[in-house]
């Protein structure tokens, strides 16, 4: 029997799958066709822009790229203990009347005995700008994200109005809306706070209406079905699902508003972003070596403390309960 089993015929495919197989196929081949064809195109188009950017480069990047490495190795403070001594505004024994040495003079005095180092008050600067642009355009994002999402006002011209504002308010980097700011309202941290409120408007809000167009919309039928108006259902059937990822969202704006706030500082946006580029536009390599450990601590600080604020509130009870539930 095992010699039958053995000599037995193997099954054949009938004649329409083996159609089905030949297609599959094809079309297999024809992905993997296209696969490679993209991937050639994109990398001819790749190297034909990297050489074009190196041919408008005034310095021709490819050739000047060796010197980078000349200026790390130039551009280093005369004394290590330098960096530190710029970071608490501590007098160098170096100090020669110049501006280079010179950590005393710009100390930010409380009492006639207590003071702030000059880098850390700057840098509460730029972490102030970042959470009162986080906290303004988290607000009207909020506000702006339920007109924005069809599952609550339909496709009309609210929802339409809505969507265009806030792609205009995302269109523009943050640093070019501080340039254009910065010519009406003049240098300072006020231009700094408009030009990044106006992006995390337009960002945040449309994070928040996909999380909104995605919600269970159960219980708002059923807040319906009593005769609950709309302002009622968004509040007690939307808000409790969505609030958790608003926050989420928000959190994360708010770490990436940090290094916008500092970015536009050096285009006169005030904070520790301006004093960094004097820094290096002067040949200053303590404070600017001091700045860069400051900002890389306050950056990791911010990470992990909002990575711990998010996991707490995705964790814990729910931040808006329901009707009747406290």
């Amino acid at each position: 029997m095992a010699t039958t089993l053995a000599q037995s015929p193997e099954p054949r495919l009938g004649a329409q799958a083996v159609t089905t197989m030949r297609h599959y196929q094809q079309q297999l081949n024809r992905r993997r066709i296209y696969t490679v064809l993209s991937i050639a195109v994109f990398t001819v188009i790749l190297v034909a822009s990297l050489d074009f950017a190196n041919s408008a480069n005034s310095g021709k990047f490819l050739e000047r790229l060796p010197y980078l490495f000349d200026f790390l190795k130039t551009f280093t403070p005369d004394s290590p203990v330098d960096i530190f001594r710029a970071m608490f505004d501590l007098p160098s024994p170096l100090a020669d009347g110049s501006l280079k040495y010179d950590f005393t003079s710009e100390r930010v005095y409380i009492t006639d005995n207590i003071y702030i180092p000059h880098f850390i008050y700057q840098l509460v600067i730029t972490v102030n700008i970042a959470l009162v642009s986080t906290l303004v355009g988290s607000t009207f994002a909020f506000c702006l994200c339920f007109f924005a999402s069809t599952n609550l006002v339909g496709a009309g011209a609210t929802r339409f109005v809505v969507r265009r504002t806030m792609e205009v308010m995302r269109a523009f980097p943050e640093i070019v809306v501080a340039g254009l700011i910065t010519a009406i309202l003049s240098i300072g941290p006020i231009a700094a706070i408009v030009a990044i409120t106006i992006h995390t408007v337009g960002a945040l809000g449309k994070l928040f209406f996909e999380v909104v167009e995605n919600a269970d919309m159960k219980a708002d039928e059923g807040l319906r079905a009593v005769g609950a108006n709309w302002l009622t259902r968004v509040r007690f059937a939307i808000v409790p699902q969505v609030l958790p990822n608003f926050v989420s969202y928000t959190l994360l704006r708010a770490e990436v508003n940090v290094r916008a706030s500092t970015i536009i500082g050096a285009v006169g946006g005030g904070g520790i972003g301006e004093v960094f580029r004097l820094a290096i536009g002067r040949d200053h390599a303590a404070k600017a070596y001091a700045i860069i450990i400051l900002l890389l601590v306050t950056i990791i600080a911010i990470d992990q403390f909002s990575a711990w604020l998010r996991r707490r509130l995705m964790t814990d009870k729910p931040l808006l309960a329901a009707p009747g539930a406290l």
